[in-house]
């Protein structure tokens, strides 16, 4: 008798930010999800903008040393008024993508529109409505109070529902949102 092989992949998700950065990183085998690292890098007591940047790329290194993330997901910066700011966020963001790149980890990025429409099924929903649902979905005993760990965490499930299916082989379905990963996993709501 063949045992069946199993297809795992570990996807890091990342919601930058120059005060707080949000890391969510989830295993998949074969068709189930689960939460292997959700936290909040702080660093609203560090002054110099380059301190911060210094250390965005050391935990980011870290985290990927510790579970040797296969894929990277980004929330693309939204567009702001301050110019000043998304200069800031960008920055961050290429720290994060330079640290992935520079291990060859493959890296995509979603419009927070697009995050949010992907696990809560409406666009415009709240930071605390995605979280509500990323608890259900991942049956997490409680949330951050800081939800930037949750928002890194809802990068990493929207891309494994908008990319499931290439990224784990032939044979798996790909999520297109809340109402198809709960057709498939009914299990997973009580």
């Amino acid at each position: 008798m063949m045992s069946e092989r199993k297809e795992e992949r570990i996807i890091m998700g990342v919601d930058p930010g120059t005060s707080v950065m949000g890391f969510g990183i989830i295993k998949v085998v074969n068709k189930k999800s689960s939460v292997i690292c959700l936290e909040n890098l702080s660093m609203q007591k560090e002054k110099d903008h380059f301190t911060k940047l210094q250390k965005i790329f050391d935990r980011t290194i870290e985290l990927i040393e510790e579970f040797h993330p296969d894929e990277m997901a980004l929330e693309a910066p939204f567009f702001g008024k301050n110019v000043q700011s998304m200069l800031k966020l960008g920055r961050a963001q290429g720290v994060v993508m330079a640290a992935g790149l520079s291990r060859r980890i493959p890296v995509c990025e979603y419009s927070p529109k697009k995050v949010k429409q992907s696990i809560t099924g409406n666009g415009n929903a709240s930071k605390e409505m995605v979280a509500g649902m990323l608890q259900k979905i991942y049956d997490l005993k409680e949330i951050p109070k800081q939800l930037d760990a949750t928002d890194g965490l809802a990068v990493a499930t929207c891309h494994y529902f908008q990319r499931g299916s290439e990224s784990m082989g032939s044979g798996n379905s790909s999520y297109s949102g809340w109402g198809s990963f709960l057709k498939n996993n009914p299990d997973r709501l009580s």
